[in-house]
């Protein structure tokens, strides 16, 4: 099983999630698609194991009930970090129902920090869906983006100052605020956006 999961991610980070098919996956483990099916039950099965074997990297810390923001940031920041080795992979953790140890101890960690933040149960429970379904979500759009800028057709879409120029070059009339706030709303460096975004979930925690 371990050769299997090994291969179905080189062939992600070599040609990308969307290339992973089992038939490729198969062929690139030099058998034929029955043999791979006595390891695998299907692409689903497949995608479970992916992103088990990425939770399985992830350290979850004690739950600390003076840093459970920090230690929130600190997990989704690995998962993200993970993800956006193999391009596109996160794809498989979107509306999965997860039945991998691994990765149900990251939503188990995740709850433990929540709670010891005083985070009420049912707010803590959705939370973690969120965060999960928001770190999957900004890595697949990071992915898409850097497989379209390998084009020279579609590079401007990780070109800040052209992306600028396109919005302020916008009619004013129609897009007052857009035009105005072009800098703002193509603002951020690294993952800028990702920490604000979970700084916005964190904080509104803390509010409630």
């Amino acid at each position: 099983m371990e050769q299997v999961v090994e291969t179905a991610l080189g062939v992600i980070t070599a040609e990308g999630y969307e290339a992973l098919t089992m038939r490729r996956l198969a062929g690139a483990l030099d058998t034929g698609p029955a043999s791979l099916y006595a390891h695998v039950v299907n692409k689903a099965d497949l995608d479970e194991l992916l992103i088990g074997r990425l939770c399985a990297e992830l350290v979850l810390p004690e739950p600390d009930p003076a840093a459970w923001g920090e230690q929130i940031r600190g997990v989704c920041a690995q998962l993200r970090d993970q993800y956006l080795k193999y391009p596109g992979i996160s794809r498989a953790a979107l509306a999965m129902a997860p039945t991998d140890l691994q990765t149900l101890r990251i939503s188990e960690g995740l709850l433990a920090v929540l709670l010891a933040g005083g985070v009420a149960p049912q707010a803590a429970a959705w939370t973690v869906d969120a965060l999960l379904l928001y770190v999957a979500a900004y890595c697949l759009e990071v992915s898409i983006a850097r497989q379209r800028a390998a084009h020279d057709d579609d590079a401007w879409v990780l070109d800040r100052d052209e992306l600028q120029r396109r919005l302020t070059a916008l009619p004013a009339a129609t897009f007052p605020h857009t035009t105005r706030y072009a800098a703002e709303l193509t603002a951020g460096e690294g993952h800028d956006r990702f920490d604000f975004t979970l700084g916005l979930m964190i904080e509104g925690l803390g509010r409630s």
